[in-house]
């Protein structure tokens, strides 16, 4: 039997013990499972999982390699991926490296071998923890003593934010959209695109003075990593320009426009991830499979409140899946609708963000 070489341990007292690949980087990080069955390169270039260490519920990972065209965002900046059954063997006409490649690229650790049911049974008992990944060599006790003596950071989103504003045009645009990127997946702008919008996606430094002079016809607010509440600068921002533009956020978005309004966030157990939550549209009664990817929910009683109405809600644990003002021209949804691989449920959500603008131009 091969030896193990790498090991995890939870701050609970906890460890477990593996093999490594990618990376062989010691590092803390918040540990979460994710329940999607495919789409890992998504997973693991989503800036929504800085600092993040994610345990795949699916078994076998790293089976079809790792393709060009699947990234959600140009760096990885996820904490650690562990997962039961590594594939160094992709078989896959359109992959160009191995995902143990991009990880050691990228400096991301991994480990494999390990029982990934009883760890993520673990986390729904205990909630989400923070985790060592380490050698074997390291014991329980010193394991235990770098986790507390670790801080936790509270920086993700200005670190995964774009520096300076770029853009991404299509043939024959329609309108002018300015999104604030707080670790925007690439999905989401090839969605507006797709739609007929040229995309102008600024910093999460971006002043509202700023927005206003770019002229758009909306404004996007993106998913992120972190807690809402550390976004101060952005949810201010927020505040400026609802009712003056229509505005449409996605998950750290939706988090955001909950608090730029006046409601209240707070963190979960463990977290929603995964392609596969059934949410309720409460204005259509129709329920959409969603993926999502958060660790903090809307607060259901803030809600009353505010000048906001719930539109979507979570049947699993009645949490708030979207929010809307309608006079506003306002609205979000906690779960991601660009979702790639899949689910594609809820791609009518960039339509009523189209007709909110058409709306508010004839308005005007």
């Amino acid at each position: 039997m091969k030896t193990f070489d790498r090991k995890i341990i939870l701050e609970y007292g906890t460890e477990y013990y593996g093999y490594g690949f990618g990376s062989y980087k010691d590092c803390v990080c918040e540990l979460v499972f994710n329940t999607s069955m495919a789409g890992y390169q998504e997973i693991i270039s989503d800036p929504s999982y800085t600092d993040q260490a994610v345990v795949m519920t699916y078994p076998l990972i790293g089976n079809y390699g790792i393709t060009d065209g699947d990234y959600e965002s140009k760096n990885i900046t996820l904490g650690g991926l562990i997962v039961k059954d590594y594939n160094d063997m992709p078989s896959n006409f359109r992959y160009t490296k191995t995902l143990s490649e991009l990880l050691e690229e990228y400096d991301v650790p991994g480990i494999y071998g390990v029982d990934t049911r009883k760890i993520t049974r673990s986390i729904r008992d205990n909630g989400s923890a923070r985790v060592l990944i380490t050698g074997v060599d390291t014991t329980l006790e010193e394991g235990l003593e770098i986790i507390k003596n670790t801080p936790v950071p509270h920086d993700a989103v200005s670190r995964v934010s774009c520096k300076k504003r770029w853009y991404s045009r299509t043939s024959n645009h329609k309108y002018n959209i300015v999104a604030i990127d707080c670790g925007i997946k690439l999905n989401i702008i090839r969605s507006l695109n797709e739609i007929g919008c040229n995309v102008t996606i600024v910093p999460c430094t971006v002043s509202a003075e700023d927005i206003e002079f770019m002229k758009p016809d909306g404004v996007f607010l993106s998913n992120g990593p972190g807690d809402p509440e550390d976004v101060e600068h952005v949810i201010g921002v927020i505040r400026e320009l609802k009712g003056k533009y229509p505005i449409f956020g996605i998950c750290l978005g939706h988090q955001m426009i909950a608090l730029a309004y006046g409601a209240k966030t707070y963190k979960l157990k463990f977290g929603h991830r995964g392609g596969n939550h059934p949410v309720k549209n409460l204005e259509t009664g129709k329920i959409e499979i969603t993926s999502q990817n958060h660790s903090y929910a809307v607060d259901v009683k803030s809600v009353e409140d505010t000048k906001l109405e719930i539109t979507h809600i979570n049947l699993l644990d009645n949490t708030v899946e979207g929010l809307s003002c309608k006079e506003d021209k306002v609205f979000s949804v906690q779960y991601h609708p660009e979702s790639a691989p899949g689910p594609q449920d809820s791609k009518y959500l960039f339509d009523k963000f189209l007709k909110n603008i058409e709306e508010a131009k004839k308005n005007a």
